[in-house]
């Protein structure tokens, strides 16, 4: 043991008694000294000294969720909308396996979340004696759904380890960091250590001769476009920039507004329609910045694209879906920021090129209003007040966000946008209350579906209990729509399994003390949305789209080949 350790069963001297503190007080300091503010998660007795240190000192203000799955979702919304460090503390066993999928979730969407997880007695950690919570392997079950693992074992290196696990987190690639405190670890006396913030998590530096080789590519090319992911959402000046010069541009669902909404070049989300592919058709260089160019958007990697150079953070990425002929590794502002040093003002573009890049988005715009039926207004309305009104918006794995609410409500900035891009439902009402708890002024705005809520609908009590500022649109066709849109399309009408009991959710609302009201014509939509903005604290609308009507066009899931259709 470290000189610096002091037992907590030796005695301690008045000296050392005021320059030590437990290591679950040193672990709550230094969160509060790195400037999180916020912490989700589930007491137990394993994370209780680090809980109880956080309420003592008073610094970070804690949301205790209904579950650790919610939690993580929680933690995970936070970190996207407050552009920093998402926190979860979670305790051992079950209560960590508990946060698994949702931790995929923060994977997939390379969230930079720390996950302070515990563990049992070091006497008994990896022996598989069945101490109270111990579960066998769990290390294993960690590093498989984290970007990097941890384990305290020395007292006095816990400190410095939650330091290595926060900036790991936050490093590009981003994702979820999983940082492991034995229980008895927690109630040992260390120094006391005073941090002056969290030091500076180090960008990946492009190569210099690599960018000189994408310039050259670009001043040549007559129809660029770039393609933005998720990767890129830090680069929005610099891609904007590059864009007025003469670029087109096409983005991911995770990619939204890094370039503004309604930029005229700009086909937004409509990444796999028929007027991208006409688009792409014509390009002649495209530049993938920060995305996987995931399955679901490009037709399971068989949709024909123009040449490409990949610019990512992470050298594994590299032409991992699609070759390319060029890769840059390096991170997305200071990739684009050198390109722009070595290009002139203005590119020598195809102006009919760009000029028709507006048109295509406005036809694909057309196109997704013309399948919603009844629910076009519903849609239009959500999107100029989403955008205009600066507020988040977070969207559940539904039949409403599949079809109009991840491509079509726009976004005010790209930071305010989530939704679970794994494609895992019932992760929505959690989703929503991170994000409304990340120190955004505007309402936060979440769209859920009646099957998916029942997943996670204890979080509504969460939700209240915080007060977090937001409104939730819930959309009701009693069932698992998509499901049984499926079963239409493949499984001769056969509805097995989809139509599930659906609860009376305003008497679960009533039951919480979350203010209901359900709208049962659309034409009522607008003022019931408008009360809800208006009001404080958390509000649910719930949609009667029985009583409404289906969409005009049904959507029975994601395209197995056929291009057009939305995801």
């Amino acid at each position: 043991m470290s000189l610096s350790v002091v037992s907590a069963e030796r005695p301690l001297t008045q000296t050392q008694a005021a320059q030590t503190e437990p290591v679950g007080d040193a672990i709550a300091r230094a969160l509060a000294d790195i400037g999180v503010t916020t912490v989700f998660g589930v007491i137990s007795i394993h994370n209780m000294p680090i809980l109880d240190a956080i309420a003592r000192h008073g610094r970070i203000k804690f949301i205790p969720a209904r579950g650790e799955a919610g939690a993580m979702n929680m933690a995970d919304a936070y970190a996207r909308v407050s552009r920093s460090l998402g926190v979860v503390i979670t305790s051992t066993g079950t209560a960590a396996g508990n946060a698994a999928g949702s931790q995929v979730e923060a994977l997939t969407a390379g969230s930079p979340v720390l996950h302070i997880t515990t563990q049992v007695d070091r006497e008994f950690v990896d022996r598989d004696r069945g101490a109270i919570h111990d579960v066998p392997r769990q290390p294993d079950m960690l590093k498989a759904i984290s970007k990097s693992y941890l384990r305290v074992w020395e007292p006095a290196a816990a400190v410095d380890t939650l330091i290595a696990a926060a900036q790991d987190a936050l490093a590009a690639p981003a994702g979820p960091v999983t940082l492991e405190i034995p229980v008895d670890i927690q109630r040992i006396n260390v120094r006391i250590r005073t941090l002056a913030g969290l030091p500076p998590v180090a960008r990946k530096v492009p190569d210099a001769t690599e960018l000189d080789a994408l310039a050259a590519l670009v001043r040549r090319a007559k129809r660029p476009m770039l393609w933005l992911g998720g990767g890129a959402r830090g680069a929005a000046e610099a891609a904007t920039a590059l864009v007025n010069r003469g670029v087109g541009v096409v983005t991911s669902t995770n990619g939204r507004a890094i370039v503004p909404e309604g930029h005229p070049r700009s086909l937004g989300a409509f990444n796999m329609t028929r007027e991208a592919m006409e688009i792409y058709a014509r390009t002649d260089l495209l530049i993938v910045v920060g995305s996987r160019l995931r399955g679901n958007e490009t037709q399971n990697n068989r949709m024909p694209l123009p040449p490409i150079v990949q610019i990512d953070a992470c050298v594994a990425q590299a032409a991992r879906n699609y070759p390319v002929t060029q890769f840059i590794a390096g991170d997305a502002h200071l990739a684009l920021e050198g390109l722009l040093e070595r290009l002139p003002a203005k590119l020598d573009t195809d102006a009919s090129y760009l000029n028709d890049i507006g048109p295509a988005r406005e036809r694909a715009d057309a196109a997704l209003l013309a399948g919603l039926g009844p629910y076009r207004a519903l849609a239009q309305t959500l999107s100029e007040r989403v955008q205009n009104g600066g507020h988040p918006w977070v969207r559940d794995v539904t039949i409403s966000n599949s079809t109009f609410g991840n491509r079509f409500v726009r976004l005010a900035a790209p930071h305010l946008g989530v939704h679970a891009l794994g494609g895992g439902i019932g992760q929505g009402i959690a989703m929503g209350i991170g994000a409304a708890l990340a120190g955004i002024k505007a309402k936060t705005v979440t769209l859920l579906g009646d099957g998916g809520s029942q997943l996670m609908i204890g979080e509504l009590a969460t939700a209240v209990e915080a007060q977090a500022d937001m409104v939730f649109v819930l959309m009701n066709d009693k069932g698992y729509g998509v499901i049984r849109n499926i079963q239409d399309a493949q499984y001769g009408g056969r509805h097995v399994y989809s139509s599930i009991l659906t609860p009376d959710f305003s008497l679960i609302c009533a039951a919480v003390g979350l203010p209901h009201e359900r709208v049962s014509a659309i034409a009522d939509f607008g003022a019931a949305f408008e009360r809800a903005l208006a009001a404080p604290g958390p509000r649910l609308i719930e949609i009667d789209m029985v009583a409404i009507g289906p969409f005009s066009q049904s959507f029975a899931g994601p395209p197995a080949g056929a291009a057009g259709k939305p995801t």
